[in-house]
Order: C-alpha cells, then structure tokens, then sequence
C-alpha cells in the first residue's frame, strides 16, 4: 500500500456504489496507467468524471484543447464531453478517476447541488490550488478512501454525503484556481492545437485544409505534415471523427431526426453520413441509436481508428 502525503493511495484500490445505469452511481478507481494504454481519439461518457493526477506531468485533451497536468491537479468532465488523457513515455502515472451520476431530488436542496456541479461548466474546468485549498478538499476524499476500509453501516450514504461536501468544497474554493496553459503559444504543437480546438468548435462548417492552414499562418503541406506528427491522425480523419463523435452524442441523448444529426454534424447528404458513420462505427446511425437504447447506460460508444481512403 502506498499512502500519498496529500491524497490517500492505493493502486488497484476501487468504491463502487451501484452501476452505471442506476441514478445514483459512484465509482473511484485508483491505478496507474502507461504511454502505450493512450487511447486513439477523443471519447465521452453518460455521466460526470472526474481525473486527479498524482505524479508530475501528463496531458488531458478536452474538445480538441491541449491542457498540461501537473501532479494534484484536478480535471472536471461534464457528461458528453469529448477528452482523452495523454500518459507519457517512462514510468507508469499514479491517477485517481471518479465517475458519478447524481439524480435531481426535487427538493429545497437541488438548487444548491446543481450551484456545486456549476464548476463543470467552466471555461477552463482544471482546477490547481496552493496546498491549503488542496487540503480542504482532498481531505473529503480521503475520508471517502478510509469508509472501504472501515465498511460502516450505511457505507454507500456516507459515500454519497461524503461526495457532497467534497463538491461544495471545490465550489467554495473555485475562485482559488491557479491553473494556468503553460504552453509556449509560438508552439507548433500548441499551433496544431489551436486547430483541432478550432474544429471541435465548427465541425458544422465546411472545413478545408487551405482554410485552415490560413488560421495559423502555414502552408497546407506543412500543416498537413505536422498535424499526423503531433495528433497521429490525418486532418481528414481527424474532421471525420470528431464530427462522428458529435453525430454520436446527439443520438445517444437527443430524439432529433437522422436527417437533423447529418445537417448538425456537417455532412454535406445521409449517403455520406452512413458511410462515414459505418467507417469508424462498424453499424449505421439508426442501429446505433437502437442499440443505445436497448442496452441504456451501460451502452459503451466505441469508435474505431482507421487509415484515411
């Protein structure tokens, strides 16, 4: 066992409360993950998560953005959002990953949770506090570590109170963030970047290599070259996935019409959407929808990496 001077570790350690598809569900997985675990593209979950960093330096990737990690920072994902962590090369990292759902309750006191889950909806949702900050709101989660320890009566409520006031504690200390990009703007990897943040944005729009290269003041050779370099995707690709993942996340939680996710997503008719669609996917849209649909929350979107036709 390895305790942490600040959070309370254990790789392998788990607190399950229920299962994905019920209202209320929490599960805290302490492990550690290395370079070749990295996954391939961008993916979404059906409810919040929640990644704390335990060793120096990772990557996160948040809707096409690049956001450095230094250890104990805190990144805050909403449900349907698209990111990926980015391990490095070496030794594996020490995380902490927290997926949750919480129902409304209806009561006197949802306003004041739904004021909590707010610091999801931020423009920058990474939080890095100076050590007393930290301390407020790390020691909730290492009482939380303890309670599997100690399996008390009532062990999930007091997960679940226990949750609670770790939120309110990161909503009273929010105005506390110090996180900041530390990037070299004049970076070509910040400047590729720049352009997979800037599709995540317009996956609607037509978007063409010359256009884009334009945004950053490169020739449409070079942005080429470089985008493969850094994301490991072709641009077409990369385009052609994330206006996928949209399409999926539109199907997943919306009742709108094929014909309306094909218009949204930027596809020129439906022949290309199914096609495209299929290419990553493995079914078409509609099936997908079904199949979401029969199997509820526990419904995994996956989405397949493929070289460019």
């Amino acid at each position: 066992m390895y305790y942490d001077q600040t959070l309370l570790y254990e790789k392998g350690y788990s607190i399950t409360v229920n299962n994905p598809s019920a209202p209320l569900y929490y599960y805290f997985d302490y492990d550690t993950r290395v370079y070749n675990i990295n996954m391939d593209f961008q993916h979404f979950h059906q409810f919040y998560e929640i990644f704390v960093l335990l060793d120096e330096k990772v990557g996160h990737i948040i809707e096409g953005d690049y956001y450095p990690l230094h250890q104990y920072d805190i990144v805050l994902l909403r449900p349907m959002l698209l990111h990926k962590t980015e391990y490095p090369e070496g030794p594996p990292s020490r995380r902490l990953i927290i997926d949750f759902a919480i129902p409304h309750c209806n009561s006197c006191l949802d306003g004041m949770l739904q004021r909590a889950l707010s610091v999801f909806d931020v423009d920058l949702p990474i939080f890095r506090f100076s050590p007393e900050p930290r301390s407020q709101v790390f020691d909730v989660l290492n009482d939380i570590f303890k309670l599997q320890m100690q399996r008390p009566a009532m062990m999930d409520l007091l997960v679940h109170s226990k949750f609670v006031e770790f939120l309110c504690r990161l909503y009273g200390c929010r105005d506390q963030n110090l996180y900041v990009q530390d990037i070299s703007p004049d970076s070509i990897t910040q400047r590729i970047y720049t352009i997979t943040s800037y599709i995540h944005s317009h996956f609607d729009r037509v978007l063409s290599l010359d256009a884009l290269a334009k945004r950053i003041f490169v020739s449409p050779y070079y942005l080429s070259h470089q985008f493969r370099q850094v994301t490991g995707f072709t641009l077409v690709n990369y385009i052609q996935m994330t206006r996928v993942r949209n399409a999926q996340q539109y199907l997943l939680g919306t009742n709108m019409k094929i014909a309306e996710v094909t218009e949204r997503c930027g596809f020129t008719s439906f022949s290309q959407f199914n096609r495209v669609f299929h290419k990553f996917c493995q079914t078409s849209p509609s099936q997908f929808r079904a199949d979401s649909r029969r199997e509820g929350a526990r419904f995994n979107p996956v989405l397949s990496s493929v070289e460019e036709e």
